[in-house]
C-alpha cells in the first residue's frame, strides 16, 4: 500500500495528513475553513485517493498560512507515498464540467514543480475563504508534491462551479497519474531513469 503520514508543525500552524495513494475516497478533513474542507472533500473523493487532514491555524489573522501550509503537507504526503514513482502512469488530463463551467487540467508528477493557472472570480471571497487564496493552495500543492499543474477555466461565470470544477478535474488528473500501469509495473516513467 502506499501511504504516507506528514506532520507539519510551524508558529502558524499545525497539520497532520495521511494519505492512502490505493484507496477508494474516502476522506476526514478538519482545516477551520468551511469552504477549504469542502474543496479538499472534493480532492479526495474524485482521485481516489483517502485523506485524512487535521489543520490547525492562525485563523484570528487570516486564511492565508492555513491554505498554504495545507498544500504544502496534503503534496508532501503525496509526494512521499509515491516513493521513486515506480510504475505510475505519471501523466493525468481531465475536462471538468459543473454546470455552465468547463475547466480543463492537465499534469506531469515529473519532480519539476509548476503551476500555470488560468482562472479567475468575479467575487473576492466564497464563503468564509478569499478567492485569491485558491491559486495559492495549488502553487503550495504542486511545488511540494513536484507536480507540473496546469489549471484552466475555458469558460464559466459561477465562481463556486469555477472553483469546483478546478478541484475535481485536478482530483481526476492525479487519479490517473498515480495508478499504477500494469504494463510498466516497477518501470521508471523516465527515459532519465529517474524522476
Amino acid at each position: 500500500m502506499r501511504i504516507a503520514t506528514i506532520s507539519r508543525s510551524t508558529k502558524e500552524t499545525s497539520i497532520d495528513v495521511t494519505v492512502n495513494l490505493d484507496g477508494t475516497g474516502v476522506y476526514a478533513i478538519s482545516t477551520g475553513i468551511g469552504f477549504l474542507d469542502h474543496m479538499l472533500e472534493q480532492l479526495s473523493r474524485h482521485s481516489l485517493i483517502d485523506m485524512d487532514v487535521k489543520a490547525v491555524g492562525d485563523l484570528h489573522i487570516d486564511q492565508h498560512h492555513t491554505t498554504e501550509d495545507t498544500g504544502i503537507a496534503i503534496g508532501e504526503a503525496i509526494a512521499k507515498a509515491l516513493g521513486d514513482k515506480a510504475g505510475i502512469r505519471r501523466y493525468g488530463d481531465a475536462l471538468s464540467p459543473m454546470d455552465e463551467t468547463l475547466t480543463r487540467v492537465a499534469l506531469d508528477i515529473s519532480g519539476r514543480p509548476y503551476l500555470v493557472w488560468n482562472s479567475s472570480f468575479s467575487q473576492t471571497r466564497l464563503g468564509e475563504m478569499d478567492t485569491e487564496l485558491f491559486s495559492h493552495w495549488f502553487h503550495s500543492f504542486a511545488g511540494s508534491a513536484g507536480i507540473t499543474l496546469h489549471v484552466e477555466t475555458l469558460y464559466g461565470h459561477n465562481n463556486h462551479h469555477i472553483i469546483e470544477s478546478a478541484f475535481k478535474g485536478v482530483a481526476r488528473a492525479l487519479r490517473t497519474a498515480v495508478e499504477i500501469d500494469p504494463r510498466k509495473v516497477g518501470s521508471i516513467p523516465s527515459t532519465k531513469g529517474m524522476l
